[in-house]
């Protein structure tokens, strides 16, 4: 007899490339605005936004039903 297995769950692929989760299982993100026009950013604020950051608490239930598997 064969045993009904469960479909696989597809990863979001937009999610995957714009978050990660660490092996905590903290979700981090990269801060937007370093694009283009960066001649009017100051080098302080250019260098703050280059690091990573947690993503907000009320965001992350969502982050992970895209990213099912923790990529």
């Amino acid at each position: 007899m064969k045993k009904n297995k469960k479909m696989k769950l597809k990863t979001h692929r937009g999610a995957a490339k714009r978050f990660k989760i660490t092996s905590t299982g903290k979700v981090m993100r990269w801060h937007s605005g370093k694009r283009h026009l960066l001649g009017t950013k100051k080098p302080r604020r250019q260098r703050k936004l280059s690091g990573k950051v947690q993503v907000n608490p009320a965001d992350v239930p969502n982050v992970r039903l895209a990213l099912p598997y923790g990529i």
